[in-house]
């Protein structure tokens, strides 16, 4: 515990804090520029900021839910992959 807690992801706030806040307001910031709108020249431009601001959004919420899960490294993600393999009864991936 206090290992997590050095590094920043346990007890109250830590990372997973700053992955949740990111995300809350980069959407919040895609939604109030989406509802203003605009009709100028520079329309394509702030409508692909927006989806920017949505699809970093998404990653911080991901992160966050990985984060807050406990899988830090893509070992621990590789091993997920293997359990839920195993639990729906597929045959291991080869290695090659």
């Amino acid at each position: 515990m206090e290992k997590e807690a050095a590094e920043g992801g346990g007890g109250r706030g830590g990372a997973g804090f700053w992955w949740v806040a990111g995300g809350v307001t980069q959407l919040a910031v895609a939604t109030v520029a989406y509802r203003r709108g605009c009709g100028d020249a520079l329309m394509p431009v702030k409508a692909f900021g927006v989806a920017s601001l949505y699809v970093g959004a998404a990653a911080c919420a991901l992160g966050g839910a990985l984060h807050h899960s406990g899988i830090h490294q893509v070992g621990d993600l590789v091993r997920l992959g293997e359990s839920i393999r195993r639990r729906l009864g597929v045959p291991p991936r080869r290695q090659s």
